[in-house]
């Protein structure tokens, strides 16, 4: 990553990056992220990943047809995410759909989108962990380009107010 961070230059706002994944916490995620556009002044980029499934040559019509609903359940997704930022914040999330490794995706949207200042996850609270990216994301923060904001997934709406 060379991308040198631009978000508070004239001419540009900062940005924070959510995931909108399958997990029950994204919501939180998207709640935080949205009440601090509103204080910074700033945007949402709302990114979904899309991982591809090995396939063999005699299944790729099969594989398309796995393609596209992956993409229409991606959209939906960022419809819902949308749809909230909006009730929340009166704001139009920026909405960018991805296909490849979770963490590859990740790091090239932030590396392309000079005015992302944040990314910010929610924690699933349970016994099981954190969830699926919050455990990846935990062994590259060290050289990760961005702050990561990590949000409990138990926390309610008043909580994440008062500290967004």
């Amino acid at each position: 990553m060379t991308t040198k961070r631009l978000c508070f230059e004239p001419g540009h706002k900062p940005k924070c990056l959510v995931i909108v994944d399958d997990t029950a916490e994204w919501d939180r995620a998207v709640y935080y992220a949205s009440r601090w556009a509103i204080r910074a002044g700033g945007g949402v980029v709302m990114l979904r990943i899309i991982e591809p499934e090995q396939q063999s040559q005699e299944w790729l019509g099969v594989a398309e047809i796995m393609r596209a609903e992956a993409h229409e359940a991606a959209e939906a997704a960022l419809d819902r995410a949308a749809g909230r930022a909006n009730g929340i914040a009166a704001i139009t999330p920026e909405r960018v759909i991805r296909e490849g490794a979770a963490m590859e995706q990740l790091l090239a949207v932030i590396d392309e989108d000079p005015d992302i200042a944040m990314l910010v996850l929610a924690a699933n609270p349970g016994a099981e962990g954190p969830g699926p990216l919050v455990a990846l994301l935990a062994h590259e923060l060290g050289t990760f380009p961005v702050p990561v904001t990590i949000i409990s997934g138990a926390l309610s709406d008043q909580s994440v107010d008062s500290l967004s």
